[in-house]
Order: structure tokens, then C-alpha cells, then sequence
């Protein structure tokens, strides 16, 4: 990029244009800690899938300009209450708090490219017609000042650690069933925003284009980090704040936050590729019930589909799919069902006719239906950049509802195909613009989960219950999410934490891991590992492949099931907890896992911390994610924690050694914690939770909101929920009261364990005082 010297600027309500020799550069104040920076390379506007709507907000700012001769500018200088931003020539811009302290600088030297090959193989391989150079792939590149002590986090379910210094990645939707490692610099989401943690120092980067883009953090070069992008806009925004949370604030509020899941979704998901018949299905239900391990999920993979067409159902493996689904819900199970973009391209088969008919498929450049095979053979692909094809394939989702389906789960929708990547040059839809498959790659994903967002809200008004493999910037809108076909291995039980932290800091709150393994064979220990890891993550699933030892706890032996259904147990005593995390998140975007850094990041051990994170800010898990281990070391920050099994006090700031036999995880609450729960019960709504307000309450001075709604549809947000401010004092007393109420249905008594000791009380009129020492 080479915009040249300032010539002018101007001003034009929240827009500063900077004009440069070549081109024109535009500073934009969204807030008075987020700005964007724009240069229009494709188009002179914004052309976001990430964000919806205006995110401007009426902010005072002043603009001035620096001369260094009588007739130069050297820099423009913007300031608003919170951030200084200064550019110079060539676009250069720097970012500094109103104290004076340097967030992010423009790297300003030569860049030093990476060379993994020799200059005689270099040129061999180039002769033979092989890419020699990624760098090859990117139109243009950002590089940023590395001002020595930087730590990054975020970027979505990359491999590798929680903290990203010194690794580079790409940002490229990609159906990867090989074993995740290190090396693999793309998985299925492409989320292009990573804070920056210094000594002193917060902020956060989101690029928002969807194009392929790479990043590279510190590992080209100890002077810069660097954003490479192979087409589109110069479209970043600075993200300020005083802390790891304001700046996942800020980033979720242009984003958007994740909504509040119906509570039956916190539950467990039992899933395999695949339940191959109705008698099947039915025998996995029967058996959750009679080893009394809660569940409230059933999923069917692709079997259930008439030879494998979406919105289909298989009437020789499933008889009578009403009932079938009728006699599941009237046990506790609800049913959600997989769906591929991948539409069979068969005359006769209404959703391809449709399809056709309404030129909703892709199409390759001569005009022709882009054809590619997945699970049904040679199939077409819609084209969801189109709102007609969105709308379209919305209602299609009807047909499952009508049968009792409770949730979509969409795969393969990077999209993948099995005859190799679909051409870059295929046709597609950017809403009213034809554009090409390199810019709608990355959100191709993403605009299916709003598409099944869209049908399933307007199916049944109630909150849509959607899974996606492949997501963009933003999808947390629409959709939970997991980390995709993971192995039954240890490193990926160990790879689990940080991709789930990772992908809260990104804004997908909502997500977990295939418990136990999607490919390869599953061990006795890996599973009870794993289902105490799993129990933790909000999307808690099992599921494996077709040909893979079958992960059912019942098929290894009894202790197994014990461990299990003490895992799963636990999560369900804790649903309310994770409810209530989900309720204040979707007002401040913060994550339901957290990794340690996220709370104390002037803590140095915890920067790096990748076998433990936060639930919330009071619960600490450590779960074990090594072969054999029988003793974790286990690391407490700040404060007074309570050993969760023992109720033992321990100081914070230290290393311990926790012991670990295999049916025990190590869980600590933070002293002054009001933890809400639930009596046992074998899936949500089998006992009321209406009636009595169970709290395990711990030493100390703390503070809690609870919320009561009725769980399911959109109510809450008109103000049809009760919130319940708890609060601890020093002496030991308990005073809750009802400061918001909107819901029929109230608490009568409320149920406190505390130090040992149990303690009831009524309700007088939304208000309830206890003394609990």
C-alpha cells in the first residue's frame, strides 16, 4: 500500500477523509474507544457480515493537523476522551491513551519475510508451477509495532495455545478430518480479532474482511505482528478499554453478543455418526434413563435423511418419526437433526426443483450449476448470500419442525465437498452484488446459521437452538458452535481449553468440544478425562465417527458409567449458574469459560495458563488432560479460593499440588460466592426450579445476580423475568430481594448450604434475610 504524503483532510460528522497523494484514507469514530480505520481498495463503503447496524454513537472528538514545514503536514491528530489517534503520511497510523501510554503503532521499518526454503529450491519449485511464497496470496499487509512484552489472544478455535505469541495462522474455513496440530494454520472458522495484553497496556484488533487473510504474531519477526489480506477493503477497528473484558465488551458490541440459549440446551447432548435406526435411537434413551445419566439431547447425524437430502426423512429407518420424537419428548429428549448445504441435485426432489427454479444454487462462471459430491452424491450448493435463497431455505426448516425437531445442527458448510475445494471463480452472491467464491468463502457458514436462525424463529417463536461448524465474525448471533472433528487423543483433550477460551475471547460464548473424540478409539481414562473437561464447556456433547469405538459411557465397564454420571450430574446441579452467565453475557459479551488472564491479567503466571480457566469469575476448573495423571498442579490466583470437594481454604498467588484419582476434577470457588443450583434431576423440567431458590453460598464478602424466566421464547426480552440480587456481608448474613420482577412465577423459599450447615427461609414479599454465622 503506498498512499503517499497528507495533502488535506476534512471533516464530515463522525469521518475524518484523509487525503494522501494516491488515494484517500478515512478514520471513523465509532465510539470513544473504538475506531475504525478504512481505505476503500474494492468498494467505498463498509461491506460488513459482522456487523448489523449503526454502531456509531455520538462521541466529542477533536481533529488537528501537524505541520512540520509551513506547507507539510506531518500528522493528523484525532483525539476522543479515551484515544489519540495520529497518522502520517502513508497512511501510517498510531494509537496512544489520552495519558500518553502507546497502544498500537504502524511498524515503520522493512519487512523481513520468513524464508523456509533455500533461493535454488525457491526457483526449482517455482519452474515447476509451485507457490513458493504465501505471501504471494495477499494484496495487501498491516504490520504493527511489537513493543517487546505483547501476549495475543483470541483468533477464534486455532490449534496450539492460549496464548498465540510467536505462531502464525490463516483465516480460511477449511473441513479438515486429519488429526489438529500445531502445524495446521486453518481449521472451520475464520474470526479475525485478537486482543493485545502488555504490561500496561489492553486493546483489541478486529479486521473485518472476509477474504482469505494470514496473521502473523511475532513469528516472522520480534519487531512486528503482522495482517495480511488477499482482496477487498483496509477495514480494522481499534478496540480500547482498561481491561480484557471492556475490550470483549467493545468487540461484541459491534459484533454482537450471543442470545440467550433455551435452558434445556445447557443440558447433555448425546450424539454418534451415526444412530442408524429408530430402534436404536430409542435404545440409546432407554439406556441414559436406566444409568440414571442425565440428558436432554438426542442429535441424528446424516442417517436419518431419505438418502441423505436434506429436509427428508427416512421412512424405512424410522417407521413413524412423529411418535418416535412424541414418546422422546414425553421422556425429557428432544431431538435435533443435522443438515449439509449440500442439495442432491436430482429432478423430482422438490428442494433442488425449487432450487433450480429459482436460481437459488451457485453457478460456475459460464452460467451452469456448480456441482461438487457430498454425502449424496453429486449435489448442488445454495447460494446464501442471497436473501431470497436465506428466506428460502429458512422455511424449508419448517418440514422438521412440524416432526418435533427441537434444533438444526449444520456441517459440512465451509463448504466442503468431497471432489476436492470449490473453484474460486464460482459465482456467488454478496446480497444485491454478483462477487465470486474467494470473497464469500469465509461467510459462507455464517449466512447459513442465520438462514436456520431465521427458520427456526420463525418456526416456533421460540429461542432457535442452532449448531455451526463453520462460522465468520459475528455468528455468535445465530449460532453455537463446537471445535469440529477432533481425535480421541489426549493432545486434543489437552488442545480443548485453550480453543474453547480462545473462542469465548471471540465472542462464541457458546461452544464445546466432541466429548471424547470424534475420530479415532476412545479409552476408558481419555473418556472420564474428557466427559470432566466436557462438563464444564457450555455446548456439552459427546459425539464420534462411523467405524470408531461406540463412546457411550456403558459400552467400557461400570466404573466408567459411575464417573460419567457423576460429571454429568455435577453440570446439571450447576445449569442455573450457566444460565445466569448466559443472561448477563448477552448483555456484555463476556464468556461463560474464561481462561485465568481474563480476570488477572497483571498476574504473569497467568498469561500463559493453559490446563485450568474460570466458569464465570468464581468457579476455577483444572481438569486433568494428561495420560496417567494422578496428582495436578493446579495454579490459584489472588484472593481466598475453597477447594469445591473438600471445602478446604487456600490462599491465592501459589502453585499446589491437587490429588487426582480418576473420578475427581479439581473445582475451586472463589471465597464470597453465591453459586445458584439444582437438586439432582434426569433432564431439565423433570422438577420444578420455580418454587425454591438453592444456593450454595461460601465464606466471605460477594455479590450475585440471579434470573427466572420461562426459559424458552423471547419474553425475557420485554422485561418478563425476575432478578434476584443476593448479597454476602462480612458477618455472615444473606439478603436477597426481588429487584426486578416480571415473571409470574416466584421463588417461595429459599435453600442455603453453607460452611456445612444447612438453612431455609421464606420469601416476605421478594425479600428474604438469613444469617448464615
Amino acid at each position: 500500500m503506498n498512499f503517499g504524503r497528507i495533502i488535506d483532510y476534512k471533516v464530515c460528522e463522525n469521518k475524518i477523509f484523509i487525503q494522501f497523494e494516491t488515494m484517500t484514507g478515512q478514520i471513523e469514530i465509532i465510539t470513544d474507544t473504538i475506531i475504525n480505520v478504512f481505505a476503500g481498495f474494492s468498494s467505498q463503503k463498509h461491506c460488513s457480515k459482522a456487523i448489523e447496524g449503526n454502531k456509531n454513537i455520538d462521541t466529542t472528538f477533536s481533529v488537528r493537523e501537524v505541520k512540520k514545514e509551513a506547507d507539510k503536514i506531518e500528522a493528523i491528530v484525532i483525539a476522543t476522551s479515551a484515544v489519540i489517534v495520529r497518522v502520517y503520511d502513508n497512511f501510517k497510523v498510531n494509537f496512544y491513551s489520552t495519558d500518553g501510554r502507546v497502544l498500537c503503532r504502524d511498524f515503520c521499518g522493512e519487512r523481513s519475510i520468513l524464508k523456509k526454503e533455500s533461493s535454488y529450491k525457491r526457483e526449482m519449485l517455482k519452474a515447476e508451477g509451485h507457490k513458493t511464497d504465501e505471501e504471494n496470496q495477499y494484496r495487501f499487509y498491516v504490520l504493527k509495532q511489537m513493543e517487546g512484552d505483547e501476549a495475543f489472544y483470541g483468533l477464534g478455535d486455532k490449534v496450539g495455545f492460549i496464548n498465540k505469541r510467536g505462531y502464525d495462522y490463516v483465516m480460511w474455513n477449511t473441513d479438515n478430518p486429519r488429526v489438529h496440530t500445531e502445524h495446521d494454520k486453518s481449521l472451520y472458522k475464520s474470526i479475525p480479532f485478537f486482543i493485545t495484553l502488555r504490561k500496561d497496556v489492553v486493546f483489541g484488533l478486529f479486521y473485518d474482511n472476509p477474504y482469505r487473510c494470514a496473521f502473523d504474531m511475532g513469528k516472522e519477526s520480534d519487531q512486528y505482528y503482522s495482517y495480511g489480506v488477499a482482496g477487498g477493503n483496509l477495514d480494522y477497528y481499534l478496540i480500547a478499554g482498561d481491561s480484557m473484558a471492556e475490550i470483549v465488551g467493545g468487540y461484541t458490541y459491534l459484533t454482537g453478543t450471543t442470545p440467550l440459549p433455551q435452558i434445556w440446551t445447557l443440558g447433555y447432548h448425546q450424539s454418534r455418526w451415526g444412530y442408524m435406526t429408530e430402534t436404536e435411537v430409542r435404545t440409546i434413551a432407554e439406556k441414559m434413563r436406566s444409568y440414571e445419566i442425565p440428558c436432554d439431547v438426542l442429535h441424528l447425524d446424516i442417517e436419518y435423511m431419505d438418502q441423505y437430502k436434506v429436509f427428508t426423512w427416512n421412512q424405512e429407518r424410522y417407521q413413524n418419526a412423529e411418535k418416535m420424537l412424541s414418546d422422546l419428548a414425553a421422556d425429557g429428549f428432544k431431538v435435533v437433526t443435522i443438515i449439509d448445504p449440500g442439495v442432491k441435485a436430482e429432478e423430482g426432489y422438490s428442494v433442488y426443483d425449487e432450487g433450480v427454479k429459482n436460481n437459488f444454487f451457485v453457478r460456475t462462471p459460464e452460467g451452469t450449476l456448480y456441482k461438487n459430491v457430498v454425502w449424496p452424491g453429486e449435489a448442488v450448493y445454495p447460494d446464501f448470500g442471497n436473501k431470497e435463497a436465506r428466506d428460502w431455505w429458512a422455511g424449508n426448516h419448517r418440514f422438521l419442525l412440524d416432526k418435533g425437531v427441537r434444533g438444526i445442527w449444520n456441517d459440512m458448510n465451509e463448504p466442503a465437498g468431497f471432489s476436492g475445494p470449490i473453484p474460486m471463480d464460482v459465482v456467488f452472491s454478496d446480497e444485491e452484488e454478483i462477487t465470486d467464491h474467494v470473497r464469500m468463502h469465509n461467510v459462507y457458514g455464517h449466512n447459513m446459521a442465520r438462514a436456520a436462525y431465521q427458520g427456526l424463529k420463525e418456526g416456533d417463536g421460540k429461542r432457535p437452538f442452532v449448531i455451526s461448524r463453520a462460522c465468520y465474525a459475528g455468528t455468535q448471533k445465530y449460532s453455537t458452535t463446537w471445535t469440529g472433528d477432533n481425535h480421541s487423543i489426549w493432545m486434543h483433550l489437552q488442545m480443548a481449553i485453550p480453543q474453547l477460551c480462545s473462542l469465548g475471547l471471540s465472542g462464541m460464548s457458546f461452544a464445546g468440544t466432541d466429548v471424547g473424540g470424534f475420530g479415532s478409539d476412545c479409552t476408558k481414562e481419555l473418556l472420564c478425562r474428557w466427559v470432566q473437561l466436557g462438563s464444564f464447556s457450555p455446548l456439552f456433547r459427546n459425539h464420534s465417527v462411523m467405524g470408531s469405538r461406540f463412546q457411550e459411557p456403558w459400552q467400557f465397564d461400570e466404573e466408567t458409567v459411575h464417573i460419567y454420571r457423576k460429571a454429568v450430574q455435577f453440570r446439571y446441579h450447576l445449569i442455573p449458574y450457566y444460565y445466569d452467565l448466559l443472561f448477563t453475557g448477552e448483555k456484555t459479551g463476556f464468556p461463560v469459560m474464561r481462561p485465568l488472564v481474563f480476570h488477572y491479567e497483571k498476574d504473569p503466571e497467568a498469561r500463559n495458563c493453559n490446563s485450568e480457566f474460570l466458569v464465570g469469575e468464581h468457579l476455577l476448573a483444572a481438569p486433568v488432560v494428561n495420560q496417567g495423571e494422578r496428582r495436578k498442579l493446579v495454579y490459584l490466583p489472588e484472593g481466598i479460593w475453597y477447594d469445591y470437594e473438600t471445602g478446604e481454604r487456600l490462599e491465592g498467588c501459589q502453585w499446589i499440588v491437587k490429588e487426582v484419582p480418576l473420578e475427581n476434577c479439581p473445582v475451586y470457588v472463589k471465597a464470597g460466592t453465591i453459586l445458584p443450583v439444582w437438586p439432582q434431576m434426569n433432564y431439565v423440567g423433570e422438577k420444578s426450579a420455580n418454587k425454591v431458590l438453592y444456593l450454595e453460598v461460601f465464606p466471605g464478602e460477594g455479590s450475585y445476580e440471579h434470573y427466572l424466566d420461562n426459559g424458552e421464547n423471547f419474553e425475557y426480552q420485554l422485561g418478563a423475568y425476575n432478578q434476584y440480587c443476593c448479597k454476602l456481608m462480612r458477618d455472615g448474613s444473606l439478603i436477597i430481594h426481588c429487584a426486578h420482577h416480571g415473571y409470574d412465577k416466584d421463588y417461595e423459599q429459599v435453600e442455603v448450604s453453607f460452611s456445612g450447615k444447612n438453612f431455609k427461609s421464606d420469601f416476605n414479599e421478594g425479600v428474604c434475610v438469613m444469617q448464615l454465622s
